[in-house]
């Protein structure tokens, strides 16, 4: 039995057979709708009183039948037969609207988001009477073709224009004036869609000729908890974060919550914008600023249609990139697999069927086990070579405090300069770039500082770590402890902050909270402010006011340097005074 989608409550058993008969229906390949169908599909609808819409393939045949309207009834994009930004979906939607007015928005982003062939929306009378010889008709009072515009489909279509546009025309799709049925049974459906899929081809070219990296669109949500201007910190730094990991932000979208939706994050409507806005920009990925549960990806990619990650990923991807040693690409593939391993888990009820209960026993070890017991075999031999690292690690720091040279450990947030500090004081060759998580392999160096009063000069290590970031993944801070306990074994800590950044009070706050996390507690610190050549004389103000003990450098200009080799040699004194 064919099955109907929608809202089917009230019906009587003869109008769903009405609606299943339909499902043998066919329409001539080349034509849009038949006289016919269009009047068969009014009347059941005048019948039963709802909109009905029925979806055609292009060899004519009704695949889906829907009680509803376009938007309620609409296929999710995962579901489609053929989804791109170069083609269409090889899909029409013959709807039937019960009031005398073109297509609405809801209508005409349903038909954008399922990138249909065409939406022809039949105006129903309310009235008809039936033929002699049978065959209902006299239902439909005229009908509206509409279809996308292949050379604007890019442009993104602002919401307010959309509501505010009542001529029927939109940015992004034409709708035709009203047609009788005849009229609308003329058009050759062939030579239009394969004349606007060659247009949505040679634009799609154009555009992937230089197009080597993901087009994505960013999504923010920002709830009670958080203040406006740390909302818009959070979804600038995302931004810093997909341009350092390859990717080019087209937008943001964004949705104020007093809570998150458990299922997708953002509500419903929202989740609509998002495929839209990804579809008409032609985005291939979209990124949510908050970590999201294996059910909410699965949920998001099903209605939107593209790859959905979140910050996380991101981070993992960039430090997979960056990754140069083999400590480093070690502990990057630990923290991708364990935060993979939950992933797996319900990518489809085929792929499982161990489990406990009627229908779950049976064959025995499916894919899903496979690969589940492969990647925990691996994550296991990962943890016992970073246990090894660690050892190994453990050993130089005690042959350095058998040697009695002290250690200052280079913290500070992701971006704040500690690598180029690093090259300034001692001529170190580690690399810099203005990217988030440039350098991840620790580097330690030997730094001469001032010594006693009798002008003797002292020998330090200093050691460059990873970067922090706000919120720094669970998973990174584990796969990481061995880099990490660089910190915590070291005499002292030099805190940088990058005084030029907008939010480098919160920066400062999620560094001290990731320290705190440490399961050591770590040396005295001394807080530096950099690169205060690029910074106005309120911040530097307000800078010194919050911290009177800090220092205030420049690492690139070399500035402040000589001061802050003094005040590593006080720090270590007294970090070496009060053990």
């Amino acid at each position: 039995m064919e099955t109907i989608f929608g809202n089917l409550q009230g019906l009587k058993s003869s109008q769903l057979k009405q609606l299943q008969r339909l499902y043998h229906q066919r329409i001539p390949g080349d034509r849009i709708t038949t006289p016919e169908f269009s009047q068969r599909l009014a009347a059941i609808s005048t019948e039963i009183n709802q909109p009905l819409c029925a979806y055609v393939n292009r060899r004519g045949q009704v695949i889906r039948i829907g009680v509803g309207t376009p938007r309620q009834t609409q296929i999710p994009p995962m579901e489609l037969p053929r989804y791109g930004a170069e083609r269409l979906s090889g899909i029409r939607c013959l709807a039937t609207h019960l009031k005398a007015e073109p297509p609405n928005e809801g209508a005409l982003t349903a038909m954008a988001m399922q990138r249909l062939d065409a939406l022809v929306v039949i105006n129903i009378t309310g009235t008809g009477f039936t033929r002699r010889g049978g065959g209902a008709t006299g239902y439909v009072k005229e009908a509206y073709l509409a279809h996308l515009v292949p050379q604007d489909a890019r442009a993104l279509i602002p919401s307010a224009a959309i509501a505010g546009s009542n001529n029927g025309q939109s940015p992004s799709w034409s709708i035709s004036p009203p047609l009788d049925l005849d009229n609308l049974a003329e058009q050759d459906f062939m030579d239009l869609v394969e004349g606007l899929e060659e247009e949505f081809r040679r634009e799609f070219v154009a555009q992937e000729v230089d197009a080597d990296h993901d087009r994505v669109l960013i999504v923010g949500v920002m709830t009670d908890q958080i203040s406006l201007q740390q909302f818009h910190d959070t979804v600038a730094e995302l931004a810093r974060l997909v341009d350092t990991a390859g990717g080019d932000v087209l937008q943001t979208v964004q949705q104020k919550r007093s809570r998150i939706h458990p299922q997708t994050v953002i509500g419903e409507g929202k989740v609509q914008e998002v495929a839209l806005t990804a579809q008409t920009l032609g985005c291939n990925l979209v990124v949510f600023d908050r970590s999201l549960s294996p059910a909410q990806v699965r949920n998001l990619e099903a209605q939107i249609g593209i790859r959905v990650v979140d910050r996380t990923e991101v981070i993992l991807d960039i430090f997979a990139q960056r990754a140069q040693s083999r400590a480093g690409k070690l502990q990057v593939e630990l923290a991708q697999l364990e935060y993979m391993l939950p992933r797996l888990t319900g990518r489809g009820q085929a792929m499982s069927r161990l489990g406990g209960g009627i229908g779950t026993r049976g064959p025995g070890e499916t894919k899903l086990e496979t690969e589940r017991r492969t990647i925990q075999r691996r994550i296991s031999r990962l943890q016992q070579e970073v246990d090894q690292l660690q050892a190994h690690r453990s050993r130089l720091r005690q042959r350095r405090q058998h040697q009695e040279v002290p250690s200052v450990a280079l913290v500070g947030y992701t971006n704040a300069g500690k690598s180029t500090l690093l090259n300034a004081l001692t001529n170190a060759e580690v690399y810099t770039a203005d990217q988030l998580f440039a350098t991840l392999d620790p580097t330690t160096r030997r730094l001469v500082i001032p010594g006693d009063e009798n002008g003797k000069t002292q020998e330090i290590l200093i050691t460059d770590t990873v970067g922090f970031i706000h919120e720094l993944p669970p998973s990174l801070m584990d796969a990481f402890r061995a880099t990490l306990e660089e910190v915590t074994e070291a005499d002292a800590l030099l805190h940088l902050v990058d005084l030029s950044h907008p939010a480098w009070l919160s920066h400062i706050r999620a560094v001290r909270e990731i320290l705190a996390q440490m399961p050591v507690t770590p040396g005295p610190a001394l807080v530096a402010f950099n690169k205060i050549d690029q910074v106005d004389s309120q911040t530097l103000a307000l800078a010194q006011e919050e911290f009177p003990l800090a220092v205030f450098i420049s690492a690139s200009q070399r500035l402040g340097l000589e001061t802050l080799r003094h005040r590593l040699s006080q720090l270590i004194q007294y970090a070496v005074d009060s053990v």
